[in-house]
């Protein structure tokens, strides 16, 4: 099998050769030249030999080229031998060892097989772990953009806390600035207290005598004593008094008002309906005749007024020139011990109007509460839902607050009011009484 290539080799590079020269000779027979020209006919055969020559040396080395390679071609050809032989020993080798280790093979094959379907199992299970790694990577990274907004957030916020904070240290510093004013005003304010209490204790002393004072702290005391001993346990008495009487006139109230709300209140109810439907026209008469009488009134009596002012205006004046250097001396005298009155009066008075603040604040409290629940019943009761007005509302709960106070100052002025003395009438009294004597009445009448 390796014995023609080198043949073919060579016959395909004479081949080659011969397609040359021929070439080159048949341009040449292709193309000549007229007879008459020798020189150019010499020069070309002189051109021709020069050619046969070169192309004759050529083809010695190409020659010895081929034989050079014809004997590598053999050397080739033995190694090749050489080499097929090796082969065939090899391959009966491996027939004699195939077939002494198929069995082997087929153990190792199945070891090979399992090997195989646990690394496939592995590899599945190396892909799942992939994929959950994956998973927790996409949810990292989310987690990280998150947490780098949060981060973008929490820088913006560390600015806004930073200038904030700047801020409240520019306050601080304020207010520590306005602390050192104001304690330097409150010391300044102390030794003023400290001064007009001072001045307050000597216009005390020069104002209230010192037995007043103990003739007031003496009244204050009994008053006190008095109230503990017999006001307290009075009115403790009165209360449960009232409740007593209270709860007793509950009970005998209760049947009277179910007859009044069952019998009286309806019969009642249908009369006023038929007094207000009867008296609405007569009603409505008398507004327009009032109206019109008020108005009639106005113009008649606006002149009369208006030549009562201006009568009574030159009057006036004269009263005011004459009475105000009396008024101007009056104020100039008063106007030190007014000053000194208001002073020592100032402590009095303030907590006076703080007390009375208060139950002002108190008692418009409680007549709010009193007014809205008296509304209230007003409207949801049937009988008196015509009459459920704001000023009637407002004038009940009024009249509630007032009645406890009213029954209690009674109470205390009759507790502690001495009793007149009767007089006893005895036979042993120096001077006995006279009757009156009886006169006729046209005897008064004439001496009248």
């Amino acid at each position: 099998m390796a014995t023609p290539k080198p043949f073919f080799f060579f016959l395909c590079i004479t081949l080659i050769l011969f397609t040359n020269v021929s070439s080159e000779t048949l341009q040449d027979n292709q193309h000549p030249q007229p007879q008459s020209d020798d020189s150019s006919l010499e020069i070309k055969h002189k051109h021709l030999l020069s050619k046969i020559l070169n192309l004759e040396s050529s083809i010695d080395e190409r020659s010895r080229e081929i034989n050079s390679k014809d004997e590598r071609i053999k050397q080739l050809e033995m190694i090749v031998l050489e080499k097929s032989n090796s082969l065939t020993s090899l391959h009966s080798e491996v027939q004699s060892l195939q077939k002494k280790e198929s069995f082997h093979a087929k153990e190792v094959e199945g070891e090979a097989h399992a090997r195989a379907n646990e690394l496939v199992k592995q590899v599945e299970n190396l892909k799942a772990e992939i994929l959950k790694q994956n998973t927790k990577k996409e949810a990292l990274e989310a987690r990280i953009n998150v947490a780098e907004k949060n981060i973008a957030e929490l820088n913006v916020k560390l600015e806004k806390l930073q200038r904030i904070n700047e801020e409240q240290k520019i306050r601080i510093r304020n207010t520590e600035n306005a602390l050192q004013k104001t304690e330097e005003e409150r010391i300044r304010l102390q030794l003023n207290a400290a001064r007009y209490s001072k001045e307050l204790e000597e216009v005390h002393g020069s104002w209230l005598p010192s037995w007043l004072a103990v003739h007031l702290f003496h009244y204050q005391s009994v008053v006190v004593t008095h109230w503990n001993v017999y006001g307290r346990p009075a009115l403790d008495i009165t209360v449960q008094k009232a409740l007593e009487t209270q709860a007793q006139v509950r009970k005998w109230a209760r049947p009277h008002i179910d007859d009044l709300h069952t019998k009286w209140i309806p019969s009642i109810k249908d009369k006023w309906l038929t007094f207000v439907t009867d008296t609405e026209p007569y009603v409505q008469i008398l507004a327009s005749k009032t109206v019109q009488m008020y108005d009639e009134t106005k113009k008649t009596l606006r002149p009369h007024v208006t030549n009562i002012q201006t009568l009574f205006d030159p009057y006036i004046k004269k009263a005011k020139k004459f009475t105000k250097p009396y008024i101007n001396q009056l104020s100039k005298t008063l106007g030190p011990h007014i000053n000194k009155a208001r002073v020592f009066l100032k402590p009095y008075t303030k907590k006076l109007l703080r007390g009375y603040r208060r139950l002002s604040k108190t008692t418009v409290k409680y007549h709010r509460q009193v007014h809205a629940n008296i509304h209230t019943l007003l409207k949801e009761n049937e009988y008196t839902r015509p009459f459920a007005s704001y000023e009637l509302a407002w004038l009940m709960a009024s009249a509630l607050l007032v009645f406890p106070v009213m029954v209690l100052l009674t109470w205390l002025q009759a507790l502690f009011s001495k009793k007149p003395r009767r007089r006893t009438r005895s036979s042993h009294t120096g001077q006995s009484r006279r009757r009156a004597k009886r006169v006729h009445p046209d005897k008064a009448s004439a001496s009248r």
